[in-house]
């Protein structure tokens, strides 16, 4: 076993391995897995459990598996696999030769189930799940035992293989473990271990008819592999006697340490699959990729780096109890990785025309303008100025607010990179008097953006060249839900949805340096925010572009503002 990387972080599970192997409790093995059902995109909380549990793995030299728990055929395809595959390896994560499904292991836990008949650990049960929910009992209640508990071993092994057959159809019988009816623990009161469902498997097809219990599958296939520490998030903490019984009743050869941490929540979404699945089924969203998913399919859309996800991963650390994680904290890790990679590009989302009326007709310069303005080594590219410009709406005001410094009748701005520019008039719509049309001179003297009297400007605004730059559809993406918490709300999660998570801009215009972006290339937009190519809708013949998050926090104001 190497030695740990003591630059990566601390926490109680790694202070748990340290301590195993200083005792040589699992012979100085540490083995890792990460373990997804294949019903779904992985979403920003697995990400979590796949950096802490591929991150230990590298820390300590050790192994992660990736293995899918595909134990119900309903609802798993082929699909979800391969989206979980992409997903892990766009993190930066690689499990090698260690790719495991729970199907794999089908024969195998079917013996483990004919040897706890065999021992008069299982019964063969025709109670309904309605009836065994029933005789389950409550927390306050202690469970009734089924008529069918004592069944001889014989018949249990009889029933059971016509189960597996598909002599009965589904819901007539199932397989449950004999434990305790009486036990506090509601989940040790005979569980459920196998059932009949006459469906297709993605993987085995029609082989089986009868498939094993989540809870039954999950342990021991971590005992198959070899497990040593067996990481999950805290609602698995009640079923951690029920592993224990299942591997210690089986004698397994290996038992797994599992280890319970604190899920992620975070503010403004919801984590949980069975909700993304219903925002998606109800066409609320897209699709899984659609990027205000918390899915990472649809944040790597958004353009969000996996860089920014491991780095908000490693911040809010492993705890041992839930909490809510601000949004704004991951928007945060975004916004610092892509100030450092993000290359500079003038955009205008909302143009308005600016016509310089003392700059020649015929006459186009090109600016030399860098991609980055700390660090050369990002190179530069030539952006053209002309007599006919755009600016963005928000940049003019005929009649502006004292606190407002760009451009107005009789005030003199700065062009980003280029000349000063005076508003001189403006031309109106006859119909809706908005100033569609803003007339301006330019001092050809201030082409090194400063003016040769000395005299300044308050405010230096972006541009592109009217007749050089590209149209572009622009998607506004911002947060899903208007509260923090929307499960926390009395009304349905749905009624929370924020109705301005999406605006979309089909007019904008950007400078031409953008023509030949590949899908995912991501950009800041001077002043504007970081936005990227989206990767499904745009091409050479439309060009769209999704926004990744604003230069700043702009939900904080909102935030502060609600809670006075």
């Amino acid at each position: 076993m190497d030695q740990p990387n003591s630059s990566l972080p601390s926490d109680f599970i790694r202070d748990i391995i340290k301590d195993d192997l200083r005792t040589n409790k699992h012979q100085g093995r540490v083995v890792t897995r990460f373990p997804p059902e294949p019903n779904g995109y992985l979403h920003i909380g697995h990400a979590k459990s796949v950096c802490l549990n591929f991150g230990i793995a590298d820390q300590y030299g050790a192994t992660c598996n990736l293995r899918l728990d595909d134990t119900d055929p309903t609802g798993e395809s082929m699909e979800y696999v391969d989206s979980i595959i992409r997903d892990i390896k766009w993190l930066g994560f690689d499990w090698e030769d260690r790719l495991y499904y729970a199907s794999d292991y089908y024969e195998k836990l079917y013996q483990y189930a004919l040897q706890l008949i065999k021992e008069g650990k299982a019964f063969v049960c025709d109670l309904s799940p309605d009836e065994i929910r029933e005789y389950r009992g409550s927390f306050t209640e202690q469970g009734t035992e089924s008529p069918y508990r004592n069944r001889s071993v014989e018949k249990n092994l009889d029933l059971f293989q016509r189960m597996r057959a598909g002599e009965f159809e589904e819901g007539a019988h199932v397989l449950r473990a004999k434990i305790d009816m009486t036990s506090p623990n509601v989940i040790m009161r005979d569980p459920v271990i196998y059932r009949i469902k006459k469906e297709n498997h993605y993987r085995t097809g029609n082989q089986w008819c009868i498939y094993p219990m989540y809870d039954f599958t999950h342990c021991l296939s971590d005992s198959i592999e070899r497990i040593t520490h067996s990481i999950c998030t805290l609602e698995f903490e009640n079923n951690r006697p029920l592993y224990d019984w299942f591997l210690d009743e089986l004698k397994v050869e290996y038992h797994p340490q599992q280890i319970e941490f604190a899920r992620l929540n975070i503010s403004f979404t919801v984590i949980s699959k069975r909700l993304l699945i219903e925002l998606v089924e109800k066409g609320v969203v897209s699709g899984w990729d659609d990027p205000r998913m918390p899915t990472l399919a649809g944040m790597r859309r958004r353009g969000f780096t996996p860089e920014a996800i491991r780095d908000f991963c490693e911040r809010i650390g492993v705890a041992r109890n839930d909490s809510l994680i601000d949004m704004a904290l991951l928007e945060n890790c975004v916004r610092e990785d892509l100030n450092e990679r993000a290359p500079r590009v003038m955009a205008v989302l909302r143009p308005l025309r600016v016509i310089i009326d003392n700059y020649p007709e015929d006459r186009v310069e090109e600016f030399d303008c860098p991609y980055h303005p700390q660090k050369p080594e990002m190179g530069s590219r030539k952006v053209p100025f002309s007599r006919v410009l755009y600016i963005e709406q928000d940049d003019f005001m005929e009649d502006p607010p004292k606190k407002f410094f760009r451009l107005a009748v009789g005030r003199e701005v700065r062009l980003r990179y280029g000349y000063f520019i005076k508003c001189v008039n403006v031309v109106k719509d006859p119909d809706t008097g908005k100033v569609v049309e803003v007339h301006c001179t330019y001092d050809p003297e201030t082409r090194s953006g400063f003016a040769p009297d000395g005299r300044k400007v308050k405010a230096t605004i972006h541009w592109v060249s009217a007749a050089h730059s590209l149209q572009a559809e622009v998607r506004l993406y911002d947060r899903l839900f208007r509260v923090a918490n929307p499960l926390e709300e009395e009304a349905d999660f749905t009624e929370y949805l924020n109705p301005e998570s999406l605006e979309t801009l089909r007019a904008c215009r950007l400078e031409p340096s953008v023509s030949d972006a590949a899908p995912g290339s991501r950009f800041q937009f001077e002043r504007l925010g970081y936005f990227c190519v989206d990767t499904v809708d745009s091409s050479d013949k439309a060009l769209v572009f999704n926004r990744t998050v604003t230069l700043r926090d702009s939900w904080a104001k909102i935030v502060n503002k609600g809670n006075k």
